[in-house]
């Protein structure tokens, strides 16, 4: 089980080497998704070449448009952009009966914040597709060796405050990806520092050191490189914080469990 488990943290630190598309796919004009500023889109109007753009909509939500100039497409769906643009090419006595289309080339409007323990913390634009965990865990470069594989998700699920904690490690280790959610706009991905422990005594290399899920004291002196010559295993400790916040000293046996920030004593031997 422990080494089943490092090797499922080393796929997590793998993440950072996943290829994304730099581009979202273009979707149709029926896309239930609001356009926002940023986000590149292609009007096209059927047999009106000279009326094709490609434009970026500004911060104020427009785009500028041959013949009709600004059109407002703040709080809009492709959809509703159609109808817009045709609105005003009518109005105007432009075109009779205006066929238009709207292509999402680009959407950087809907976007989600990954911070902590990756690779290249920052905001990233979700594309049209369902982006789930770790895909944007994939996008910030990966989960680095410090960083825990429980991750957790900010953000709001119908129209309340929501947080998701997600362990990645075991969701990979049963082999059910059912727990990979969707993440959405406006979400917050955040993957704290993994737990430690510390050894210190007469070992071999005294350090701090990950905890592995379910690492027991020995497994865990023989990351510190285990005893030295004059370590003795009947003097191990462990100083641990209560609930109350106090340390308290307790002896253990070779197969306990070790908690976060635990600190593993070994006393030396007077024999």
């Amino acid at each position: 089980m422990y080494a089943f488990s490092r090797i499922v943290s080393s796929w997590l630190v793998a993440l950072a080497t996943v290829a994304m598309l730099a581009h979202a796919e273009p979707v149709r004009a029926d896309s239930g998704d609001i356009l926002g500023p940023g986000d590149s889109i292609k009007v096209t109007v059927f047999q009106n070449p000279d009326l094709t753009t490609e434009a970026r909509i500004s911060p104020q939500g427009t785009i500028s448009m041959p013949l009709i100039g600004q059109v407002d497409l703040t709080g809009l769906t492709p959809g509703d952009a159609v109808a817009r643009i045709a609105k005003h090419l009518k109005d105007g006595q432009f075109l009779i009966d205006p066929q238009v289309t709207v292509t999402v080339l680009q959407v950087r409007s809907r976007q989600v914040s990954v911070l902590g323990e990756v690779l290249r913390p920052g905001r990233y634009a979700l594309d049209e597709t369902r982006t789930r965990l770790t895909d944007v865990l994939a996008l910030a470069g990966g989960i680095t060796p410090t960083g825990d594989t429980i991750v957790s998700i900010i953000g709001a699920r119908n129209d309340k405050p929501s947080k998701l904690t997600i362990d990645v490690s075991t969701m990979v280790r049963n082999a059910d990806m059912s727990a990979n959610i969707e993440v959405e706009s406006g979400d917050t991905v955040f993957v704290q520092r993994a737990p430690v422990f510390y050894i210190y005594g007469s070992v071999m290399k005294a350090g701090a050191y990950r905890l592995e899920k379910d690492l027991n004291v020995i497994q865990a002196l023989s990351l510190g490189g285990g005893l030295t010559l004059r370590g003795s295993q009947n003097g191990i400790k462990i100083h641990r914080r209560a609930a109350d916040g106090n340390l308290a000293k307790i002896d253990v046996e070779p197969g306990d469990k070790v908690q976060p920030d635990d600190v593993i004593y070994v006393r030396e031997s007077f024999f």
